[in-house]
Protein backbone atom coordinates (compact mmCIF):
# COMPACT_ATOMS: atom_id res chain seq x y z
CA UNK A 1 0.00 0.00 0.00
CA UNK A 2 2.63 2.34 1.05
CA UNK A 3 4.32 1.51 -2.57
CA UNK A 4 1.46 2.22 -4.45
CA UNK A 5 1.67 5.52 -3.23
CA UNK A 6 5.03 6.47 -3.85
CA UNK A 7 4.55 4.97 -6.92
CA UNK A 8 2.20 8.00 -7.77
CA UNK A 9 4.43 10.42 -6.26
CA UNK A 10 3.03 11.04 -2.42
CA UNK A 11 4.83 10.53 0.70
CA UNK A 12 3.10 7.64 2.95
CA UNK A 13 3.44 7.45 6.77
CA UNK A 14 2.49 4.42 8.86
CA UNK A 15 0.19 5.01 11.76
CA UNK A 16 0.08 1.71 14.33
CA UNK A 17 -3.19 -0.14 15.13
CA UNK A 18 -2.25 -1.63 18.07
CA UNK A 19 -6.01 -2.81 18.33
CA UNK A 20 -5.60 -4.81 15.77
CA UNK A 21 -2.12 -5.48 15.06
CA UNK A 22 -2.31 -3.67 11.73
CA UNK A 23 -1.63 -0.58 10.67
CA UNK A 24 -3.27 3.00 8.79
CA UNK A 25 -1.53 4.14 5.73
CA UNK A 26 -1.65 7.89 5.32
CA UNK A 27 -0.74 10.16 1.88
CA UNK A 28 -1.63 13.68 2.38
CA UNK A 29 -1.69 16.06 -0.68
CA UNK A 30 -1.19 19.41 1.05
CA UNK A 31 -3.37 22.29 -0.26
CA UNK A 32 -3.49 25.85 -0.41
CA UNK A 33 -5.61 25.55 2.80
CA UNK A 34 -4.94 23.83 6.20
CA UNK A 35 -8.56 22.07 5.93
CA UNK A 36 -8.97 18.87 4.14
CA UNK A 37 -10.87 16.41 2.16
CA UNK A 38 -10.40 12.46 3.03
CA UNK A 39 -10.16 10.02 0.94
CA UNK A 40 -10.59 6.49 2.61
CA UNK A 41 -10.72 2.87 1.49
CA UNK A 42 -9.83 -0.52 4.37
CA UNK A 43 -7.40 -2.32 2.39
CA UNK A 44 -7.59 -5.55 4.90
CA UNK A 45 -9.79 -8.44 3.91
CA UNK A 46 -11.02 -11.89 5.33
CA UNK A 47 -7.90 -13.93 4.79
CA UNK A 48 -7.52 -17.71 4.81
CA UNK A 49 -9.87 -20.00 6.81
CA UNK A 50 -9.10 -23.14 6.85
CA UNK A 51 -8.99 -24.47 2.97
CA UNK A 52 -10.50 -21.17 2.01
CA UNK A 53 -8.83 -18.02 1.15
CA UNK A 54 -10.88 -15.15 0.82
CA UNK A 55 -9.55 -12.75 -2.07
CA UNK A 56 -11.45 -9.67 -1.10
CA UNK A 57 -11.52 -8.57 -4.60
CA UNK A 58 -14.61 -6.73 -4.24
CA UNK A 59 -14.40 -5.83 -0.44
CA UNK A 60 -12.03 -3.76 -0.71
CA UNK A 61 -9.23 -3.92 -3.37
CA UNK A 62 -11.69 -2.24 -6.21
CA UNK A 63 -11.92 0.45 -3.58
CA UNK A 64 -7.82 0.62 -3.20
CA UNK A 65 -7.38 0.84 -6.27
CA UNK A 66 -9.85 3.62 -7.28
CA UNK A 67 -8.24 5.45 -4.41
CA UNK A 68 -4.49 5.38 -5.61
CA UNK A 69 -5.98 5.83 -9.45
CA UNK A 70 -7.67 9.38 -8.06
CA UNK A 71 -4.58 10.14 -5.97
CA UNK A 72 -2.39 9.73 -8.95
CA UNK A 73 -4.62 12.43 -10.89
CA UNK A 74 -4.94 14.33 -8.12
CA UNK A 75 -0.93 14.82 -7.54
CA UNK A 76 -0.40 15.61 -11.19
CA UNK A 77 -2.93 17.90 -11.24
CA UNK A 78 -3.62 19.48 -7.66
CA UNK A 79 -7.10 20.24 -6.85
CA UNK A 80 -7.50 23.98 -5.54
CA UNK A 81 -8.31 24.96 -2.28
CA UNK A 82 -8.04 22.33 0.49
CA UNK A 83 -5.88 19.38 0.67
CA UNK A 84 -6.31 15.57 0.10
CA UNK A 85 -5.62 13.01 2.74
CA UNK A 86 -5.72 9.65 1.38
CA UNK A 87 -6.14 7.15 3.77
CA UNK A 88 -5.82 3.15 3.32
CA UNK A 89 -7.40 1.95 6.75
CA UNK A 90 -6.24 -1.89 8.30
CA UNK A 91 -8.66 -3.52 10.51
CA UNK A 92 -12.57 -2.87 9.18
CA UNK A 93 -13.20 -6.68 8.91
CA UNK A 94 -14.61 -8.86 11.64
CA UNK A 95 -13.22 -9.52 14.61
CA UNK A 96 -12.04 -5.93 14.71
CA UNK A 97 -15.36 -4.02 13.34
CA UNK A 98 -16.85 -1.26 15.46
CA UNK A 99 -14.30 -1.66 17.69
CA UNK A 100 -11.21 0.34 19.12
CA UNK A 101 -8.84 -2.00 16.69
CA UNK A 102 -10.66 -0.67 13.73
CA UNK A 103 -8.02 1.04 11.78
CA UNK A 104 -10.20 4.23 10.89
CA UNK A 105 -11.79 4.53 14.47
CA UNK A 106 -8.17 4.57 16.06
CA UNK A 107 -7.54 7.34 13.27
CA UNK A 108 -10.40 9.17 14.80
CA UNK A 109 -8.98 8.72 17.93
CA UNK A 110 -5.37 9.70 17.11
CA UNK A 111 -6.14 11.81 14.31
CA UNK A 112 -2.45 13.15 11.86
CA UNK A 113 -4.89 16.37 11.20
CA UNK A 114 -7.69 18.10 13.47
CA UNK A 115 -10.87 16.34 13.01
CA UNK A 116 -12.57 19.88 12.79
CA UNK A 117 -10.65 20.57 10.01
CA UNK A 118 -12.36 17.64 7.60
CA UNK A 119 -14.52 19.17 5.75
CA UNK A 120 -15.60 15.58 3.56
CA UNK A 121 -14.79 12.06 4.65
CA UNK A 122 -15.14 9.88 1.47
CA UNK A 123 -15.42 6.76 2.31
CA UNK A 124 -15.83 3.66 -0.21
CA UNK A 125 -16.22 -0.09 0.10
CA UNK A 126 -17.84 -2.61 -2.40
CA UNK A 127 -17.46 -0.37 -5.25
CA UNK A 128 -16.04 -3.07 -7.82
CA UNK A 129 -19.06 -5.05 -8.97
CA UNK A 130 -22.10 -4.21 -11.46
CA UNK A 131 -25.46 -3.67 -9.83
CA UNK A 132 -28.19 -6.70 -10.53
CA UNK A 133 -28.10 -9.69 -12.71
CA UNK A 134 -26.65 -10.10 -16.30
CA UNK A 135 -29.35 -8.47 -18.54
CA UNK A 136 -30.14 -5.76 -15.67
CA UNK A 137 -30.39 -2.21 -17.64
CA UNK A 138 -27.49 -0.21 -17.59
CA UNK A 139 -29.39 1.85 -15.57
CA UNK A 140 -29.32 -0.40 -12.80
CA UNK A 141 -25.91 -2.09 -13.65
CA UNK A 142 -23.87 1.33 -13.09
CA UNK A 143 -25.34 2.64 -10.00
CA UNK A 144 -23.55 3.47 -7.20
CA UNK A 145 -25.11 4.41 -3.88
CA UNK A 146 -24.04 7.22 -1.96
CA UNK A 147 -25.31 7.83 1.86
CA UNK A 148 -24.51 10.31 4.24
CA UNK A 149 -24.87 13.59 1.96
CA UNK A 150 -27.85 14.68 3.69
CA UNK A 151 -25.75 15.05 6.83
CA UNK A 152 -23.77 18.24 5.51
CA UNK A 153 -24.56 21.55 3.80
CA UNK A 154 -24.34 21.48 0.53
CA UNK A 155 -22.57 18.24 -0.02
CA UNK A 156 -26.57 16.79 -1.27
CA UNK A 157 -26.69 19.28 -4.07
CA UNK A 158 -22.93 18.77 -4.89
CA UNK A 159 -23.72 14.70 -5.26
CA UNK A 160 -26.71 15.64 -7.36
CA UNK A 161 -25.10 17.78 -9.47
CA UNK A 162 -22.33 15.60 -10.37
CA UNK A 163 -24.47 12.58 -10.36
CA UNK A 164 -24.61 11.57 -13.93
CA UNK A 165 -21.55 13.91 -15.13
CA UNK A 166 -19.58 10.98 -15.97
CA UNK A 167 -20.81 8.34 -18.33
CA UNK A 168 -20.66 4.44 -17.11
CA UNK A 169 -21.67 5.44 -13.43
CA UNK A 170 -24.77 6.75 -11.99
CA UNK A 171 -25.09 8.15 -8.28
CA UNK A 172 -28.15 7.58 -6.26
CA UNK A 173 -28.19 9.19 -2.65
CA UNK A 174 -29.70 7.11 0.08
CA UNK A 175 -30.44 8.63 3.27
CA UNK A 176 -27.23 6.89 5.82
CA UNK A 177 -30.15 5.69 8.55
CA UNK A 178 -30.90 3.19 5.48
CA UNK A 179 -28.58 0.70 6.62
CA UNK A 180 -26.80 0.33 9.99
CA UNK A 181 -23.21 1.75 9.82
CA UNK A 182 -21.12 -0.58 7.46
CA UNK A 183 -17.79 1.01 6.66
CA UNK A 184 -14.98 3.14 8.06
CA UNK A 185 -17.52 6.33 8.19
CA UNK A 186 -18.73 5.29 11.62
CA UNK A 187 -16.26 6.83 13.47
CA UNK A 188 -16.46 10.68 11.43
CA UNK A 189 -20.21 10.08 11.47
CA UNK A 190 -20.73 9.86 15.35
CA UNK A 191 -18.02 12.30 15.51
CA UNK A 192 -19.92 14.94 13.86
CA UNK A 193 -17.03 15.34 10.65
CA UNK A 194 -19.16 15.49 7.36
CA UNK A 195 -18.69 12.12 5.26
CA UNK A 196 -20.09 10.56 1.94
CA UNK A 197 -20.45 5.98 1.85
CA UNK A 198 -19.98 5.15 -1.53
CA UNK A 199 -20.97 1.71 -2.58
CA UNK A 200 -22.33 -0.40 -4.64
CA UNK A 201 -24.01 -2.75 -1.46
CA UNK A 202 -23.50 -6.65 -0.88
CA UNK A 203 -23.79 -9.01 -3.14
CA UNK A 204 -24.30 -12.74 -3.84
CA UNK A 205 -20.26 -13.14 -3.32
CA UNK A 206 -19.95 -10.42 -0.08
CA UNK A 207 -17.47 -12.48 2.70
CA UNK A 208 -16.95 -15.34 0.56
CA UNK A 209 -13.75 -17.17 -0.93
CA UNK A 210 -15.75 -15.94 -4.39
CA UNK A 211 -14.73 -12.66 -4.18
CA UNK A 212 -12.35 -12.95 -7.16
CA UNK A 213 -11.24 -10.41 -9.75
CA UNK A 214 -13.04 -12.33 -12.66
CA UNK A 215 -16.15 -10.95 -11.21
CA UNK A 216 -15.56 -7.05 -11.09
CA UNK A 217 -17.11 -4.56 -13.76
CA UNK A 218 -13.58 -2.93 -14.45
CA UNK A 219 -15.61 0.06 -16.50
CA UNK A 220 -17.61 0.99 -13.93
CA UNK A 221 -14.31 0.95 -11.13
CA UNK A 222 -12.55 3.42 -14.00
CA UNK A 223 -15.85 5.28 -14.55
CA UNK A 224 -16.05 5.43 -10.49
CA UNK A 225 -12.20 6.92 -10.48
CA UNK A 226 -13.25 9.46 -12.74
CA UNK A 227 -16.10 10.75 -10.92
CA UNK A 228 -15.12 10.57 -7.46
CA UNK A 229 -11.81 12.33 -8.88
CA UNK A 230 -14.43 15.29 -9.94
CA UNK A 231 -16.02 15.40 -6.56
CA UNK A 232 -12.97 15.54 -4.57
CA UNK A 233 -12.08 18.52 -7.37
CA UNK A 234 -15.24 20.03 -6.11
CA UNK A 235 -15.20 19.74 -2.67
CA UNK A 236 -11.72 20.90 -2.13
CA UNK A 237 -12.98 24.21 -3.91
CA UNK A 238 -16.07 24.72 -1.99
CA UNK A 239 -16.13 28.83 -1.17
CA UNK A 240 -17.28 27.88 2.32
CA UNK A 241 -14.71 28.69 5.35
CA UNK A 242 -15.99 25.19 6.73
CA UNK A 243 -18.64 22.57 5.80
CA UNK A 244 -21.12 22.58 8.65
CA UNK A 245 -22.35 19.23 9.78
CA UNK A 246 -26.21 18.47 10.02
CA UNK A 247 -27.16 16.78 13.40
CA UNK A 248 -30.99 15.24 13.56
CA UNK A 249 -31.13 15.45 9.77
CA UNK A 250 -33.06 12.38 7.94
CA UNK A 251 -33.81 12.24 4.37
CA UNK A 252 -36.15 9.59 4.21
CA UNK A 253 -37.38 11.38 0.59
CA UNK A 254 -33.98 11.00 -1.40
CA UNK A 255 -33.69 7.60 -0.29
CA UNK A 256 -37.79 6.78 -1.67
CA UNK A 257 -36.83 8.75 -5.54
CA UNK A 258 -33.53 6.66 -5.87
CA UNK A 259 -35.46 3.62 -5.11
CA UNK A 260 -38.32 4.58 -7.35
CA UNK A 261 -36.31 5.32 -10.52
CA UNK A 262 -34.14 1.64 -9.72
CA UNK A 263 -37.54 -0.07 -9.52
CA UNK A 264 -39.03 1.42 -12.82
CA UNK A 265 -35.61 -0.03 -14.23
CA UNK A 266 -36.84 -3.12 -13.24
CA UNK A 267 -40.25 -3.53 -14.27
CA UNK A 268 -39.65 -5.02 -17.45
CA UNK A 269 -37.59 -8.10 -15.64
CA UNK A 270 -39.97 -8.45 -12.31
CA UNK A 271 -43.97 -7.39 -11.88
CA UNK A 272 -42.86 -7.54 -7.99
CA UNK A 273 -40.61 -4.33 -9.44
CA UNK A 274 -43.60 -1.83 -10.36
CA UNK A 275 -45.72 -3.46 -7.05
CA UNK A 276 -42.27 -2.00 -5.17
CA UNK A 277 -41.95 1.17 -7.42
CA UNK A 278 -46.42 1.99 -6.07
CA UNK A 279 -45.16 0.97 -2.57
CA UNK A 280 -41.96 4.02 -2.50
CA UNK A 281 -44.23 6.59 -3.94
CA UNK A 282 -47.34 6.33 -1.26
CA UNK A 283 -44.26 6.43 1.64
CA UNK A 284 -42.97 9.25 -0.49
CA UNK A 285 -45.82 11.00 -0.12
CA UNK A 286 -46.14 10.94 3.62
CA UNK A 287 -42.98 12.35 4.05
CA UNK A 288 -42.95 15.74 6.09
CA UNK A 289 -41.76 19.19 4.20
CA UNK A 290 -38.11 17.72 5.12
CA UNK A 291 -38.22 15.27 3.63
CA UNK A 292 -38.14 12.36 6.60
CA UNK A 293 -40.62 9.75 6.93
CA UNK A 294 -42.69 9.32 10.54
CA UNK A 295 -41.34 6.67 12.72
CA UNK A 296 -43.93 4.55 12.25
CA UNK A 297 -43.70 4.22 8.75
CA UNK A 298 -39.55 2.82 9.28
CA UNK A 299 -40.70 -0.86 8.90
CA UNK A 300 -42.25 -0.61 5.60
CA UNK A 301 -39.27 1.72 4.64
CA UNK A 302 -37.08 -0.71 5.98
CA UNK A 303 -38.32 -3.93 4.46
CA UNK A 304 -38.61 -2.43 0.86
CA UNK A 305 -35.03 -1.64 0.74
CA UNK A 306 -34.06 -4.74 1.97
CA UNK A 307 -36.49 -6.65 -0.41
CA UNK A 308 -34.60 -4.55 -3.72
CA UNK A 309 -31.01 -5.22 -1.89
CA UNK A 310 -31.90 -9.20 -1.48
CA UNK A 311 -33.56 -8.65 -5.27
CA UNK A 312 -29.98 -7.26 -6.51
CA UNK A 313 -27.44 -9.72 -4.92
Amino acid sequence: MAEAFREVGLEPTEQPVPGCGGANILAPLRGAQDRWVLVAAHYDHLGREGSHTYHGADDNAAAVAIMVEVARALRRDPPKGRGVLFAAFDGEEPPYFLSEGMGSEHFALHPTVPLNTIDLMVCMDLVGHAIGPEGAPEEVRQSVFALGAERSEGTAALVERLARVEPGVILRRFDAETVPPLSDYWGFWRRNVPFLFLTNGRWRYYHTPEDTPDKLDYAKIEATARWLERLVREACARPEPKVRFLSGVRDDASTLRSLMDLLANLESLSPMAALGRASAEQLLARCDASGRLADAERAQFLMLVGQLERGLA
